[in-house]
């Protein structure tokens, strides 16, 4: 293996001497690899939202690519429904692996440009370990909350200019990493009111010493450069939610709102998001997730009804539109009493049935996908000790993905998760909209007579088990 990648990278890194002789001074940059376990035949390389080209792969499931005219800066390359974001220079010659079972974390590049984007992938992987310590900062003060996040940060800029110092690197390249580790510790900021308890939100938020937030008065609310990069969008959720609520705080006296089923603070939601975002790609994806989000959680026909007309009088975009109008349809088809769609699932044995057949008495459907390992892992652990507590009930998970049943099954396997209750839908893409599916901690409960009893509750809420309880006693 290790020699066929040899090869290749050898046979990239020639093409790219020979692009140099011949056409000095044309951008351009050259992308190879090997993907193992392939759900597809083929990878999608895009920036910018727009797609360069599908690349198939041949019959050792490997692949080489040359991007003409290069811009250099923030790619994509996609698999089935996963991704990665890659920086590209001129010259470049990158090479990766990656193994589909285990995605970023089996990742490696190799090649022209490869330590900058293998450090650009350890910052990302970092990030997500750094998000989990951060919580647990969450009841800390203002100030010591604060100090915590400096002290990551001051880390954080140490590694990379150690980095600097034995690598050449880029200018493009070092303005990428300084954005991440500032925008990682930006939205932590934002974020703080919102991780502290429900109730208390809006004490603590103006409890805030004034200088907080000292660095929003240098955002750049629409860098197109970063507008792919997902702990800069992350910022701008938490940045938006902030500057929302303290709009609604104007205007409103209840003080211990529930934020995600606020009808007034989601419409000033939507419109701090009109109102700040130019770049039309950041602002249909913001106004999509909030309105999403919303519907999601609201039971209220007429709520639901206002912010629908709001998104689509803010969107531009078609496509959401419809999908919006589709979610939202679905939603109001799973109210209480009702009963499932007619939706098939299929065990890992190969044998299907009807989703309605899988409740025989009290019920509970969850869903998963390779696509959120930590959810998938901790709803799992979850689903055990509930399991456990309420024999009485049925605890039914099933994963959503529309390829990859063995990476699935392997996936229980190899954490010992494997029951009798776990399917996949023989049409996914179908079941996750006629369910509307989103967020990922969407759970059904269902009665002895099939009927929905909540369509919109979460294994993780507070007062899960006290739903339980009450549906054992009807």
């Amino acid at each position: 293996m290790r020699l066929l990648l040899s090869i290749l990278s050898i046979s990239l890194l020639t093409l790219s001497c020979k692009k140099d002789n011949h056409q000095l001074g044309e951008p351009f940059a050259y992308i190879g690899g090997e993907i193992v376990n392939p759900v597809e035949n083929s990878i999608i390389l895009e920036s910018s939202d727009k797609t360069i080209d599908t690349i198939t792969l041949d019959g050792r499931n490997q692949f080489k690519f040359k991007i003409e005219n290069l811009k250099p800066g923030l790619y994509t390359f996609k698999h089935g429904i996963e991704y990665q974001i890659i920086i590209l220079e001129p010259n470049d010659s990158l090479l990766f692996r990656l193994n589909t079972i285990d995605f970023d974390e089996s990742l490696v590049y190799t090649g022209r440009g490869a330590k900058q984007n293998n450090f650009l992938l350890n910052a990302f992987l970092n990030n997500e370990k750094t998000e989990r310590v951060i919580r647990k900062y969450k009841s800390l003060s203002p100030q010591q909350f604060t100090y915590k996040l400096d002290s990551i940060k001051q880390v954080q800029l140490k590694e990379f200019r150690h980095f600097k110092k034995k690598n050449k690197v880029s200018k493009t390249f070092q303005n990428l990493i300084i954005d991440q580790i500032n925008y990682s510790y930006f939205a932590s900021k934002e974020a703080y009111p919102f991780r502290s308890n429900r109730n208390q939100i809006e004490s603590i938020y103006k409890s805030l010493p004034s200088d907080f937030y000292a660095y929003r008065k240098k955002i750049d609310y629409n860098n197109s450069k970063l507008k792919d990069f997902v702990t800069y969008k992350t910022f701008l959720k938490s940045n938006i939610s902030n500057l929302a609520l303290s709009q609604h705080l104007a205007h409103c006296d209840n003080l211990n709102f529930k934020r995600g089923r606020s009808l007034c603070f989601n419409l000033d939601r939507l419109n701090k998001i009109d109102s700040l975002i130019a770049n039309n790609d950041l602002k249909e994806e913001l106004l999509y997730h909030y309105t999403v989000k919303f519907l999601s959680l609201s039971d209220d026909a007429k709520e639901i009804n206002i912010i629908l007309q709001k998104y689509l009088a803010k969107s531009e975009n078609e496509k959401g539109k419809k999908l919006i109008v589709n979610y939202a349809n679905a939603v109001s088809k799973l109210d209480s009493g009702n009963s499932l769609p007619h939706l098939e699932v299929v065990d890992y044995k190969n044998k299907s049935k009807t989703l309605s057949a899988l409740v025989k008495g009290p019920t509970v459907i969850t869903f998963w996908s390779n696509m959120y390992y930590d959810h998938f892992k901790s709803s799992h652990f979850k689903l055990k000790d509930l399991k456990s507590k309420y024999p009485e009930v049925t605890f039914v998970s099933i994963n959503i993905d529309s390829y990859n049943a063995k990476k699935a099954q392997r996936l229980l396997q190899s954490n010992g998760f494997i029951s009798g209750n776990e399917y996949f839908f023989k049409s996914p893409k179908q079941a996750s909209k006629a369910l509307a599916i989103h967020p990922m901690t969407k759970t059904f409960i269902m009665n002895k007579n099939k009927k929905i009893v909540n369509s919109n509750t979460n294994i993780f809420y507070g007062k899960f088990e006290e739903q339980l309880v009450s549906l054992l006693k009807n």
